[in-house]
């Protein structure tokens, strides 16, 4: 996975903070990228060898466009983004989506899928912040109610 995340100014290096931070203010977006190399690595080190990851002949026999990224690679990828952002993964506490769209990858190249991280809520007093994340590809949304809750500075 590739990716191009551009953040919110601020201090390099600096955690953010709630003091800084407003309801639908866009903190974080990027641009993942994922080919069929890639998919092949993943069901390796997931365990997920569905050939619907790997084989156009199978994808397409059940009625999908072609091969799909795993669901759970594009679940994980996206987070990434969030987690650029807040300067450190071990400051998303939790984090959840729902699956929408299949992200279809072709070959060759690969699909990109764009990512976009929204403040949707601040707890000043916890000390943390629910992050939204639009994530698409093609325009079109791949991951539904994708949201983190992040722990600031």
């Amino acid at each position: 996975m590739s990716t191009e995340p551009t953040t919110a100014p601020g201090a390099p290096g600096a955690r953010p903070a709630v003091a800084d931070l407003t309801v639908g203010q866009v903190v974080a977006t990027g641009t993942l990228t994922v080919d069929r190399a890639r998919l092949v690595r993943y069901a390796g080190a997931s365990g997920d060898l569905n050939p619907i990851h790997w084989s156009d002949r199978v994808a397409t026999e059940v009625g999908l466009p072609g091969v799909i990224a795993h669901g759970m690679w594009t679940m994980g990828a996206a987070v990434t983004v969030v987690a650029d952002w807040a300067g450190d993964p071990g400051a998303v506490l939790d984090y959840g989506v729902r699956f929408t769209r299949p992200v279809p990858v072709p070959d060759p190249g690969a699909a990109s899928v764009d990512v976009t991280a929204t403040v949707g809520a601040l707890d000043a007093q916890a000390g943390t912040a629910r992050v939204d994340l639009t994530v698409t590809c093609d325009g079109t949304r791949v991951l539904g109610k994708a949201q983190a809750v992040v722990r600031l500075a």
